[in-house]
C-alpha cells in the first residue's frame, strides 16, 4: 500500500457545548491544530505516483483556511469536536483528484496533547 501524507497547521477557536464540560472548555479558546491527510493506495497512478504532491498539499491548505482564526462553533455542526474538525477536513478532501489514492485518512492534532483521526474509502 502506498501513502501520502501532507499536513498544514493553523489556529482556531472554539468552546464546549456538551452539558458540564470543564471550565476552560466551556469558555472561547484557542487551539493550534496540525491536520494531516493521509492518501492511500495499493497501485501507482499514470505517472508514477499516488498523487500530485501539490494539488494534496493545496487542497489542504484550502481546507484549513475554512477554519483559520476562526470559531468552530460558527463552522461546524454540533459540539464543535476535533472528531467533527477531522470529517469536516475528510468531507473536503474527499473530492481531490488522487485517481490511484482509494483512501482517505484525516488526522487533526489538538496542540500537542491529543490526536483523533477519521478515515474513509474514495471513490
Amino acid at each position: 500500500m502506498y501513502e501520502l501524507t501532507v499536513t498544514e497547521s493553523f489556529v482556531a477557536q472554539h468552546f464546549l457545548t456538551v452539558p458540564n464540560p470543564p471550565a476552560d472548555e466551556a469558555t472561547l479558546h484557542s487551539h493550534a491544530f496540525t491536520a494531516e491527510a493521509t492518501f492511500s493506495g495499493p497501485e501507482l497512478g499514470e505517472y508514477g505516483y499516488l498523487l500530485d504532491i501539490d494539488l494534496a498539499r493545496e487542497a489542504l491548505r484550502a481546507a484549513a483556511d475554512r477554519y483559520r482564526d476562526e470559531t468552530l462553533n460558527d463552522r461546524l455542526d454540533g459540539n464543535p469536536s476535533a472528531e467533527r474538525l477531522a470529517r469536516a477536513l475528510f468531507d473536503a478532501l474527499a473530492g481531490v483528484d488522487a485517481p490511484a489514492a482509494t483512501e482517505l485518512t484525516v488526522t487533526v492534532h489538538e496542540d500537542d496533547v491529543a490526536r483523533v483521526s477519521y478515515t474513509g474509502a474514495l471513490e
